[in-house]
């Protein structure tokens, strides 16, 4: 796995609408969104223009804020103090401190930008990051996710160089504030025990070298960790966030994934004769003919991973492939290192029984979406049941209590066409977390399957 310092990116595609442009550098988020409005790139909706002012107001002040250079520790620095002498007690002498960053008075404060699937996030993440004043050379965005396992892998390496007691999180925060005077963060969430024991200290000593944060997340800091082992440990981290960040709300009344897409034909169902035929021509259609279709392996985590068919960067698997056995976020995004394209055949509908499948399955989708990567499928139900089991259907019909049910889960049905009480009657489902996965992974799947993301 890439670590940090590679794995900055700078995306073009748009959670909520195709812009088709990376944005021009230094010219602020504000003047980006007018320029897509004139051109009619994106609709000029009130609500997301006054998201975007307060993404010009931090623009504007990181225009006047010089990060500073990044003291990093020693390992004497973290040695305890040594008890003074009768001497240096008596004439009232103190130790050297340890030396450290020196961080502007005009450092701004980052932001937590929360919502429904739906509601921009990415677009205006996009925005935000590719207009940053030049000066701001270092800089990084990254998926949560993705620079959690980072951090654990370096912590890791420390404590096998220096102990399993050695403290390496202010080594870690260094590092990566060397690399990231802004730092921004796609999809911040913690659901993990060992995330949230580390993650207070983590960001304070981000902070602490003068780094500005810039995170979107579906969830508001105070419903984060919701339900988790020791959450009061984590409290004071939701503290921290809400101290040192400006939390803004995205849910704004329009869904812009409403905008009609015209589909492009990627996702055939049944599994009838004609899937053959369906997968054929899209895997040609990836595929470079330069590179005669073969079996490949892969080397992750120490582990062989095999590619049924390749050609070029398109892959092609069963279902079963990928999702049949224990298989981590991890591998799924490393298979997204060398793949642009995904064929993945027999897709089934899952229910209770498949709950694991189900799991994996979304790992992946979430994994092929957040690379901008291609995804053709064959299914053996329509996209809209996937997720949910003949039962449940049947148990939906003539039942029209729409009953209480959280704004991605109301506006995902009504995209979708499906009946409110089927989706909260679905036993695949047992949680919170787990509802807002269902409704962002057939969100995702509609989106990928527009023509604009496979000519993007």
């Amino acid at each position: 796995m890439a670590s940090l310092a590679t794995q900055t990116t700078t995306t073009t595609a748009a959670e909520s609408v195709d812009v088709g442009g990376v944005g021009d550098p230094g010219i602020g988020p504000l003047v980006q969104y007018d320029a897509w409005v004139r051109k009619g790139k994106l609709r000029d909706d009130a609500y997301q223009r006054g998201i975007v002012k307060s993404l010009q107001s931090l623009h504007d002040q990181l225009s006047h804020y010089n990060p500073p250079t990044v003291v990093h520790p020693t390992l004497e620095s973290l040695a305890p103090l040594p008890r003074k002498s009768f001497l240096d007690s008596l004439f009232g002498r103190e130790p050297p401190p340890p030396p450290k960053t020196v961080v502007p008075e005009n450092i701004p404060k980052g932001l937590y930008l929360y919502g429904d699937v739906g509601s921009g996030k990415t677009m205006l993440m996009d925005m935000f990051y590719n207009t940053l004043p030049h000066h701001i050379t270092s800089r990084t965005r990254i998926h949560f996710h993705h620079f959690m396992q980072d951090v654990h892998k370096r912590l890791h390496r420390l404590k096998l160089q220096h102990g399993p007691d050695f403290d390496a999180i202010p080594f870690v925060g260094a590092d990566i504030a060397q690399n990231a005077a802004v730092l921004c963060f796609d999809e911040f969430q913690c659901t993990d025990v060992a995330d949230a024991m580390i993650l207070r200290r983590l960001l304070e000593s981000l902070m602490s070298h003068g780094v500005v944060m810039v995170a979107t997340s579906n969830r508001h800091p105070d419903e984060l960790y919701r339900n988790g082992i020791q959450r009061e440990s984590f409290l004071p981290c939701i503290a921290l966030l809400k101290q040192d960040l400006v939390v803004i709300n995205l849910d704004s009344p329009t869904d812009y994934r409403k905008v009609p897409r015209p589909p492009s034909g990627v996702y055939h169902y049944p599994l009838d004769p004609a899937c053959q035929d369906h997968v054929n021509k899209w895997f040609n259609y990836f595929a470079d003919p330069r590179d005669p279709p073969s079996p490949r392996v892969h080397q992750i985590w120490g582990r062989d991973v095999k590619v049924p068919k390749a050609s070029g960067t398109v892959a092609q698997f069963d279902f079963m492939d990928l999702c049949g056995s224990a298989t981590s976020a991890a591998d799924y995004l490393e298979l997204c290192r060398h793949y642009r394209g995904f064929v993945v055949t027999g897709v089934p509908g899952m229910d209770h029984k498949s709950r694991d499948l189900a799991r994996r399955f979304i790992t992946l989708i979430d994994a092929i979406y957040e690379s901008k990567a291609k995804l053709v499928l064959t299914m053996a139900v329509p996209m809209q049941q996937l997720f949910v089991s003949d039962d449940d259907i049947k148990a939906s019909i003539d039942d029209k209590e729409g009953g209480e049910l959280d704004s991605s889960m109301r506006s995902l049905m009504d995209d979708l066409g499906m009946d409110m009480k089927m989706l909260k009657n679905s036993s695949i489902f047992s949680g919170e977390e787990e509802r807002f996965a269902f409704a962002r992974a057939l969100s995702r799947l509609t989106e990928m399957g527009s023509v604009q993301w496979i000519e993007s």
